[in-house]
C-alpha cells in the first residue's frame, strides 16, 4: 500500500503551550466525508481559549489540530456524499474540537453534512470568517428566538464576532435593531444600520426608557455574557420577550426575567459537533447564508492583518489581545 502524503499543520501537544507547526499524515475522506484543501482558516476567541486550556466544554482531544472554522476546495469525496464534487469551493464548521481535526492544516477529512458551497460573493478569507459566528447567531436569532419583521431586538456586544453578524441577520429578518458596544465600536455598529448604544455611559433602564417606552425590547441577544446577560433580563419586553444568551455559563438570578413574564434560551453551538446530531442543520443554515451573502445582505468584518500556518501562534496572540479590527483569518494554501 502506497503511503499517505504529509501536509503541514499548526499543532497543539499541551495545553497552555503555543501552536508549532508540523509535518502530519494527509487523512483520507471516509463514508460520508469529504477531504478539502484549506484555503482559509478563522480563528475565534473559543479557539484561544482550547488552546488555552479554558475550555472543557469543548472536549479536545490532544495532541490536536485546532480551528474550527475554514473556507476550502473539494479534493474528494468519500462513499456515500452528494451534493459535493472535487473542485467545489465550501465553507464550514467542521472541527477543532473532541476529536474532530481542525482547519490549521492544508487538508481536512469533515463530515459532508457541516458544509456548504462557498457564497461566490465572498472570498475564502471572509467565508473563513463566518460558520461559528453565523451558526451562533442563527441558532440564537431565529432557531430559538424566531425573529420577525416588526420586531425590535438588541444585540449586546454588536460589533463583535458574533454580535456584527446577528445585527445584519435580524435586519435581513425585518426586525429594528439596536446594538450595546464601546465608544471606539460605535461607528462600526451603526455602519450595520443599528442604532449604538454606548453601554459604558448609558444604564440600561435608560436605553429600554428611550428606544422602547419602558417596554423593553422583543430580543435581546447577548454575546458578551457575565453580567451583561444580566441587564439582558431587565431590558426584554414584559410578557413576550425572549433572552438568547451565547455565553451563558456563569450563575444567574433569573428572578427579573420571571418577574417581566419574559422566556430565555441557551446556544451552545458546538453540540453537533460534538454529538454527531444535528449536523445537517448546520449545512442548512450554511446554505441560507450563502443566499444572503449573494444578496449582499450579510458580510463579515475581517481583520486586514496576513497569517499564515507558519504564524498562526501569532494570529491567536491578535485574537487573544483584543487587538483585531474584525475576524482574525489564517492564509492556508491561497
Amino acid at each position: 500500500m502506497t503511503p499517505r502524503p504529509t501536509m503541514r499543520a499548526a499543532m497543539l501537544e499541551r495545553f497552555g503551550d503555543p501552536l508549532t507547526l508540523s509535518e502530519i499524515v494527509t487523512p483520507s475522506p471516509g463514508p460520508g466525508q469529504v477531504l478539502v484543501r484549506i484555503a482559509a482558516a478563522g480563528v475565534n476567541p473559543l479557539d484561544t481559549k482550547i488552546r488555552a486550556g479554558k475550555a472543557a466544554h469543548a472536549r479536545t482531544v490532544l495532541p490536536a489540530v485546532l480551528g474550527l472554522d475554514l473556507a476550502g476546495v473539494v479534493e474528494e469525496v468519500g462513499a456515500d456524499v452528494t451534493g459535493f464534487a472535487p473542485g467545489d469551493e465550501v465553507y464550514g464548521m467542521t472541527g477543532g474540537v473532541g476529536d474532530l481535526q481542525g482547519s490549521l492544516a492544508e487538508y481536512a477529512a469533515v463530515d459532508a453534512r457541516l458544509l456548504a458551497h462557498k457564497p461566490h460573493a465572498l472570498t475564502m478569507r471572509q467565508a473563513a470568517a463566518l460558520p461559528l459566528v453565523l451558526i451562533t447567531a442563527w441558532e440564537g436569532l431565529v432557531d430559538r428566538a424566531g425573529v420577525r419583521e416588526g420586531q425590535k431586538v438588541l444585540v449586546h456586544g454588536g460589533a463583535g464576532g458574533i454580535g456584527h453578524v446577528a445585527v445584519q441577520l435580524a435586519r435581513t429578518r425585518g426586525a429594528e435593531v439596536f446594538a450595546t458596544g464601546s465608544p471606539r465600536s460605535l461607528e462600526a455598529i451603526a455602519s450595520l444600520g443599528a442604532t449604538p448604544i454606548d453601554h459604558t455611559t448609558t444604564p440600561v433602564e435608560e436605553y429600554v426608557a428611550e428606544h422602547t417606552g419602558g417596554e423593553g425590547f422583543d430580543i435581546v441577544f447577548d454575546t458578551v455574557g457575565g453580567e451583561t446577560l444580566d441587564a439582558s433580563f431587565t431590558a426584554v419586553r414584559v410578557h413576550t420577550g425572549h433572552v438568547v444568551s451565547a455565553l451563558g455559563w456563569g450563575t444567574h438570578s433569573i428572578a427579573p426575567l420571571s418577574f417581566r413574564g419574559a422566556t430565555y434560551s441557551g446556544v451552545f453551538t458546538l453540540l453537533p459537533m460534538l454529538t454527531g446530531r444535528g449536523r445537517e442543520h448546520h449545512g442548512e443554515i450554511l446554505r441560507e447564508a450563502a443566499a444572503l451573502a449573494e444578496a449582499g445582505t450579510l458580510r463579515p468584518r475581517v481583520d486586514p492583518r496576513r497569517f499564515t500556518l507558519a504564524t498562526a501562534a501569532a494570529a491567536h496572540e491578535a485574537v487573544e489581545r483584543g487587538s483585531a479590527e474584525g475576524k482574525v483569518v489564517v492564509d492556508v494554501t491561497g
